[in-house]
Order: C-alpha cells, then sequence, then structure tokens
C-alpha cells in the first residue's frame, strides 16, 4: 500500500516537473500550463502540495538568476495566488506551500534562503486582498521575513524587505516600517536601499527619510527616490521648502538617468496633474522670489524638453497699457484717499471702500512668477537663435538653409514677446518700479530681460542711458519702524540696496552702452576712492585694480590714486591698495608701473641698500616720489606693530611679502630695468622667512615656503639672484652687523643660529637641479633643432662657484690683510688673476675681482716682482 502511494506521489511530481519545464522556455504557454497544474491539483489534492514543493526543489540549489529561472518562479507565484480563493482546496494548497517557504527561508544554503524569499515576496505581491489565509500564517511570514532582512546576502535581504513592502502601510505592523527606517541608514547595499525606499509608506516619517536618498552615492537609489516622490506625494503636500530641494538636487544631478527621472516627476504628476500644463502655475508652487536660482533651473529644463508652449496671443507687450493705467490709476487713489482723509474722515471709509474695489478691477502688476517666466523665455529664444545662427554658418546646402530658417523663427518669436521699442520698454519697467518694494523682484527681471533688446540705434541707446541714469540715482527704499525712524531697505550699500539689483543695472548699463568707462572712472570710481566711508573707499580702490587689469596699460590717475591710497589711508585701505598695485604689477610689470607715474621716480634699491629711507605711511601728505618696487619695499620694512587691525587674518606685511614673491617667480617677464634689484627683494624675504616668531606673519611663511621649494629650480637667473643674496642675508641676520641691535648673550646666540640656518638654506637652494623643459628631443634629433634646451647648464655666478667667490670676498672685506703680509698678497693676486680668466663672462664678478686685484696690487710693494716656487709650498 505504501509502495503504491509512493510510485503515484513519485509520477505527480514529475507530471509537474514536466510542466516546470515546459514554461521556462517561454510566457506564451503559461496560461495554458496553469490550466494543467490547477487539474492535478484537484485530482490529487492531498499529494499535491508535497509532489509541488518536490518538483520545486531542484530550482532551490540553482544559484544562477537566469530568465528560465526567473520563468519558473512567476509561475509558480501566479499559480499560488491564482488559484486560492474560498472554498477551493487551493487555500490549503496556498497554507502548506508558505510554511514550505518559511522552513527553507531559514535553512543553512543561501540559494534556498534566496529562492524562498524571492517565492514569498512574488506571492505576497500578487496575493489577492480576499485570500483565505490565516492570521497565525501571517504573523509567521512576517516574523521570518523581518529576521531575514538582517541576512548576510544581499539578495536575501532584498526579496525580504519587497516581501514586508505591502504589510509597512498597515498600522498594526509599525514594528515593520520602524525596522526599514532603522535599516535604510544602516544598510551598505544599494539595491537593498533601492528596494526599501520603494518600500515606504507615504508619511512626514518617511518624507525626510526619502529626501536625504536623493543625495544617495547610488545612481538607483537617487532615481529610487524620485520615483516614490512622485508616486507617493502630492505636490501640495510638499513645503515649498521641500519642493524646491527636491528639484534643485534631481535636475542638477550628475547622472541622466536621475536627472531625467526628476523631469518625468515634475512634468506628469507636477506639472500636468496639478497645474494644468501651465508652467507659471508650477513657478507659484516654488516661492521664485525666494529660491530664484530654482525657478531659473525648472524653466531652463523644461524649456530644453520643449514642455513650455505659448498660447495665442500670450505676448509681453500685453502687459505694457494696463501696467501704465494701473500705476496711474493707483497714484491718484492714493492722493484721492489724502483728500477724503483730510476733509471728510467720517466718509472715508465708504470712499475709500468703493475706489479700491474699482482698481481692483482691473488687471493687476506683473506677477513674480510671470516675469521670471518671461525672462526665461526669451533668453532661451535668443540662445537658440544664436545657436541655430552658429549652425548655420558652419554648414552648407540645405541643412544651412534648415538652420537659418530656425534662427530667423526663434528672432521673430522674440520680437514678438518683447516691447515694441525702447521707450515702451522703459514705461513698463518703470510701471514696477513705481509700484514699491512688493515689485522689486519683478523689476529686476525685467532689468535683466533689457539686456536682450536692440541698442544698435543712437536714439535707442539715448533713451536707455537716460533710464540708466535715473536708476544710478534713485534713492535707497526705506521703511518705517515702530519708533517712526526710517529703516533702509536691503544692505544700504550696493546699487538699489542689493547685490542682485546692482548686478541688473549693470548688466542693462553694459549693454546698452548707457555710460562710457572713462566716465565710470571719473565719476565714479575715483570719486569713491576719496570719499570719507571706509567702506566706499575699500570697494572704490578694488573696482580700480579691477579696472587696471583691463586696461593694456595701466593709466596715470590709477596708479596715482593707488599709491596715494596705500601710503595715506588707515591699514584696511592700505591693505586693499597693496592687492590692487600688486595684481597691476603683476599683470603690467614693474616697469610699466613707473612709466605709468609720467614723472622721474627715484630708487635707492638701485643703488644696492636695503636700509631704505623711511615712509610715513598711514598719515603721510602725499605719495612720495619713489619707484614701484622701492614703495612696496618699503611697506615691508615698515613697522605695523601700531595698527593691529587685519583684514581675513592677514596683515599688510604679509600681502606685500606673498606679491613680491609672485613677482620674484615671474621675474623672466620682467626682464626691464628692475632685474637689478630682484636680490635685494628676495634678501628680505628670506630675512623675514628667519625671523623671529610673529603671529601677522605665519600665513606669509607658509606661502615663502612653497615659494622657495620652486623659485631655485625654475631658471638659472633665479639661483644667480640667490648668489647675490646671501651676503646681504647675512649681513641683516648677523648681530651687530649693518645695525644689528646686539642685546644678551641668550639673543645673540639666537641671532646667529638664524644667520647660520639660512646659509644653509640658501646653499640647499643653490644646489637644487634646474626643472629639464618639457620639450627635450631624443639624441638623434638635437642637431635638427639648437634651440631646445636639452642639457641646462648654468653658467658659473648661478653655480656653487660663483657663491663661494662671493663668500671670500665679502671675507676678505670685513678682514683686510696687513702690508707685512707680501707673502700673501702675492699669492692672492695669482688666485685672483686665475679665478678673474674662469670668470671672464661674468661682468658683475669680473668688476668686483678687479676691484679686489687693484686693492691688492696697490699694497704690494714689489708689484712686477714674482712669488718664488719656495713660498708656494
Amino acid at each position: 500500500m505504501a509502495t503504491g502511494e509512493s510510485e503515484e506521489h513519485r509520477k505527480l511530481s514529475l507530471k509537474i516537473a514536466g510542466i516546470f519545464d515546459d514554461v521556462r522556455t517561454s510566457h506564451a504557454t503559461h496560461i495554458r500550463k496553469l490550466k494543467e497544474l490547477a487539474a492535478l491539483r484537484s485530482s490529487s489534492p492531498t499529494e499535491f502540495c508535497s509532489a509541488f514543493c518536490q518538483a520545486l526543489t531542484a530550482l532551490f540549489n540553482f544559484q544562477r538568476r537566469t530568465a528560465a529561472a526567473e520563468r519558473i518562479i512567476k509561475f509558480a507565484s501566479i499559480f499560488s495566488c491564482s488559484y486560492g480563493r474560498k472554498g477551493d482546496c487551493s487555500d490549503e494548497f496556498l497554507e502548506n506551500f508558505l510554511k514550505f517557504l518559511l522552513v527553507s527561508a531559514v535553512a543553512a544554503n543561501k540559494t534556498a534562503r534566496f529562492r524562498a524569499c524571492q517565492i514569498v515576496s512574488e506571492i505576497i505581491m500578487r496575493l489577492p486582498d480576499d485570500a483565505e489565509v490565516s492570521n497565525e500564517l501571517w504573523d509567521e511570514v512576517i516574523e521570518c521575513m523581518m529576521l531575514r532582512v538582517g541576512d548576510k546576502v544581499s539578495a536575501v535581504r532584498v526579496y525580504a524587505v519587497r516581501a514586508l513592502a505591502r504589510f509597512a502601510n498597515d498600522s498594526e505592523n509599525s514594528d515593520i516600517l520602524k525596522l526599514f527606517l532603522e535599516k535604510l541608514q544602516l544598510e551598505q547595499n544599494g539595491e537593498v536601499r533601492k528596494t526599501i525606499v520603494l518600500s515606504l509608506p507615504p508619511s512626514s516619517e518617511t518624507l525626510s527619510m526619502i529626501i536625504d536618498c536623493t543625495l544617495d552615492v547610488s545612481e538607483s537609489v537617487r532615481k529610487a527616490a524620485y520615483c516614490v516622490l512622485a508616486s507617493k506625494f502630492p505636490l501640495q503636500s510638499l513645503s515649498i521648502k521641500l519642493r524646491t530641494t527636491i528639484l534643485q538636487r534631481g535636475l542638477t544631478d550628475r547622472s541622466a538617468a536621475v536627472a531625467k527621472e526628476c523631469l518625468r516627476m515634475m512634468k506628469d504628476e507636477w506639472l500636468d496633474k496639478c497645474c494644468s500644463g501651465d508652467p507659471i502655475e508650477l513657478l507659484k508652487f516654488l516661492d521664485v522670489e525666494t529660491y530664484e536660482l530654482v525657478g531659473e533651473s525648472v524653466m531652463a529644463t523644461l524649456l530644453k524638453a520643449g514642455l513650455v508652449k505659448l498660447q495665442d496671443g500670450q505676448i509681453l507687450r500685453n502687459f505694457l497699457s494696463l501696467m501704465v493705467t494701473q500705476v496711474k490709476a493707483r497714484s491718484i487713489f492714493s492722493n484721492f484717499c489724502k483728500m477724503i482723509v483730510k476733509f471728510m474722515q467720517l466718509f472715508a471709509k465708504a470712499m475709500v471702500s468703493e475706489i479700491f474695489g474699482h482698481c481692483n478691477n482691473s488687471i493687476e502688476l506683473m506677477d513674480p512668477e510671470a516675469a521670471l517666466f518671461w525672462r526665461m523665455v526669451c533668453k532661451h529664444l535668443q540662445m537658440e537663435a544664436h545657436k541655430k545662427g552658429s549652425d548655420a554658418a558652419m554648414t552648407m546646402g540645405a541643412e544651412s538653409a534648415v538652420f537659418a530658417e530656425e534662427a530667423s523663427d526663434n528672432n521673430d518669436l522674440l520680437d514678438m514677446i518683447l516691447p515694441a521699442s525702447i521707450s515702451e520698454y522703459v514705461e513698463l519697467v518703470n510701471a514696477h518700479v513705481a509700484a514699491g518694494p512688493n515689485y522689486r523682484f519683478v523689476s529686476r527681471q525685467l532689468l535683466l530681460l533689457g539686456a536682450m533688446l536692440d541698442f544698435s540705434d543712437a536714439s535707442n541707446r539715448k533713451v536707455a542711458s537716460e533710464f540708466v541714469q535715473s536708476l544710478f540715482h534713485k534713492a535707497l527704499d526705506h521703511e518705517l519702524d515702530d519708533n517712526g525712524n526710517e529703516v533702509v531697505i536691503g544692505d544700504g550699500f550696493n546699487l538699489g540696496g542689493e547685490r542682485d539689483w546692482a548686478a541688473a543695472v549693470a548688466e542693462l548699463a553694459k549693454k546698452g552702452r548707457a555710460i562710457d568707462p572713462v566716465e565710470i572712472l571719473h565719476s565714479l570710481l575715483l570719486p569713491g576712492a576719496k570719499h570719507s566711508n571706509l567702506d566706499v573707499q575699500r570697494a572704490s580702490i578694488r573696482c580700480l585694480g579691477l579696472f587696471g587689469l583691463l586696461e593694456r596699460k595701466p593709466s596715470e590717475n590709477i596708479v596715482k590714486q593707488l599709491r596715494v591710497s596705500f601710503v595715506k589711508g588707515p591699514p584696511t585701505i592700505t591693505i586693499m591698495a597693496a592687492k590692487a598695485l600688486l595684481d597691476l604689477g603683476i599683470w603690467h610689470g614693474p616697469d610699466e608701473m613707473d612709466k605709468a607715474m609720467n614723472c622721474n621716480l627715484s630708487s635707492q634699491l638701485r643703488h644696492h641698500k636695503m636700509l631704505l629711507t623711511p615712509v610715513e605711511f598711514c598719515n603721510g601728505t602725499e605719495d612720495l616720489d619713489i619707484e614701484f618696487l622701492d614703495l612696496l619695499y618699503a611697506g615691508l620694512e615698515h613697522d605695523w606693530g601700531d595698527f593691529v587691525e587685519v583684514e581675513e587674518n592677514q596683515s599688510v606685511q604679509g600681502i606685500l611679502g606673498e606679491g613680491l614673491a609672485k613677482i620674484l617667480l615671474l621675474s623672466n617677464k620682467f626682464p626691464g630695468s628692475h632685474a637689478s634689484t630682484y636680490h635685494l627683494l628676495l634678501a628680505k624675504l628670506i630675512s623675514l622667512y628667519f625671523s623671529s616668531e610673529n603671529e601677522e606673519l605665519q600665513r606669509l611663511k607658509q606661502c615663502l615656503s612653497v615659494f622657495f621649494e620652486h623659485y631655485p629650480s625654475l631658471s638659472a637667473d633665479h639661483k644667480k639672484c640667490i648668489s647675490k643674496a646671501f651676503v646681504p642675508v647675512i649681513r641683516s641676520l648677523w648681530p651687530g652687523v649693518n645695525g644689528n641691535v646686539v642685546g644678551s648673550t641668550v639673543m645673540v646666540s639666537n641671532m646667529r643660529k638664524r644667520a647660520v640656518q639660512a646659509s644653509r638654506f640658501m646653499l640647499q637652494m643653490m644646489q637644487v637641479p634646474l626643472f629639464v623643459k618639457e620639450t627635450t628631443k631624443p639624441d638623434d634629433k638635437r642637431s635638427e633643432n639648437p634651440d631646445v634646451d636639452t642639457d641646462p647648464s648654468p653658467d658659473f655666478e648661478s653655480g656653487e662657484e660663483g657663491l663661494a667667490i662671493r663668500i671670500a670676498l665679502e671675507n676678505t672685506c670685513l678682514a683686510p690683510i696687513s702690508v707685512s703680509e707680501q707673502g700673501t698678497i702675492k699669492l692672492m693676486r695669482r688666485i685672483l688673476n686665475r679665478v678673474m680668466v674662469s670668470v671672464a663672462a661674468e661682468k658683475d664678478l669680473t668688476k668686483e675681482l678687479r676691484q679686489m686685484a687693484e686693492r691688492l696690487k696697490a699694497i704690494d710693494r714689489h708689484p712686477d716682482e714674482k712669488l718664488s716656487p719656495s713660498k708656494l709650498i
């Protein structure tokens, strides 16, 4: 009997396995095979479940996720759900099958756990609501799947989360939602995080987590976050801050797929469903006055995607006559109200109410959303016309004609939208400006719109110039506080009280050429540099520096004003003037800065003096007639201890030191007359670098450490400059020399140590190899291009030999030879003669050696007598 039942069970299992084998090849056979499998279940209800599980067990050992295996999983899940209706034996089968899957879900084999969770998730997602499954069994399923969410295999976790997704909406299963939110923050696998995000129900608690996922490192998670926001969170349920955050992140995402998903959400769910396809209505949900950049990004994306369609007759000119009429009506209304209040207070309320109601019947001024909309539309049309015009110029034939036609259509549409003339445009802007601060945003959008108008006609430029001049002289808006005091709206410094308004006016002035650059210099910048307010002075000096960078050669007015501000101004002004002077000096060169003064300038640096005549800064009467580098050097030597004010942790000495280091680094570009003074500038920087600890110079020392690392390896001239600077540096650091103050024994010892450190440091710089140019050629091609520097060989003076000679000459000057030492004198003369022959090409060294030789010859009693060989030993 048992043998017969076993045989029947085996045959049933083989039939089911045959059906599985048939459905793995194609979905087309699934409907027919579902009926066959249902017939088998009806014929053997008691044996069917175990045979079904046995036939399916082979799949639990198959790890690869092939299409055939996925078809079998789908088929088994559909069969378990579709026929599990009330009154059918299939309900019992479903429960038994789920119990089998729960056992497999906790198996040691990871493939078995994966397949079990996969089938459970498919069944739960497909199961109809009226399926008869006991609550106890569902509790077991939920408990098992919650346990599998922590499985070590990511694929198991994915399907465990998917299985629990349907229960997360139930308030009775709040522990599932809590588990999801906890795992979302800790999960390392991107696919699992994606599944969790897709499974989260809509609520205020999950919203913040989903929005945080828009910054996830995984592209699929970010895309899933926008998909959930689109399907589960209506536009009205989100705050303005959240709407703008979502769009700002999505439209600028680095992944094109994520940006496309965000665009789909914005178009299908927000624009079409909530705003009836009207972009202006969508902008109203974003508060463009506060989040202007987000509004610009939204409009640019919609225009690029071709989702903005202008309705018939929808042009900007329609606002013109209505705007002017309304402003006049409001002005008449205001004056009339004052008369009513003054003469007939009893009847004022009735009259005001009547007139106010009449004014509301007229068309209102342009909304902020409409203003931004039209500006972005016009900007897009202008850019497209320019792009198509360029494409037409770069192509030929029919293709060029098509591009030219598209460019012409865009230009025609732009001309139709914009006001017909500059005068009408000015009236439109003035109407909104006169409407008060509430229309400040709209007025600024219209100002930016003016950059797209045609200013080629002289009459148009005249109208634009008068309009811009009126904007320049417009008083700052203000309001009254509780005490009746006038409070300026905005920062009170920028034109119009805010930076964005000033930028808009500047764009219009630039486009319409409303003011000449020379007029800006003489009527605005130079007077501003002499203003009594220090903030105005600083801003004007900064603008003067920028203005000078735009000139082909620095102008006399700019250079003189910057030098005067550098010498006469307080430390904050001196800092800004120093920055401007250094920028111009690096850009144009020190010689050009001296030529711009148009007068004879003196220089103590040219006479190789490191101790210059002190300049009285911050209280000087006039600028000194000294050269550019002398002035900066004087500022570097000045004691700024009485002026502790610094800007952005920078002192005057720090700024000057960094600027002079840049000039030395680029000294090969300035081969003029100042080249002979560069070693003194370098000596000063090295002395500052090895000076005593000073908090204000810490930033400068950090900058100089990088400068000294690269300076000697760039050019042989730089090494020659180091060689020349060696002796002045040691003189400036050694105690008791060049007026250095000598104090206690400890102080003298420290000064000597710093001098020794500086000497070693400079010697190391002399030993740094030069950079080999990247234009080096192979050996077989060197003769073809003899100008290429493939083997840089520095001259004698830039090497250690030249440095040794300078040190020897200095020692000779410091310790003169006695006349009685005739043998030493003759030996020195003989050595000098040979050295002069070897360095004959070096004019500076030869000059110094010749002077030394003449001094030795003067104290030689028998200059014509040669030194005997016996005295050489």
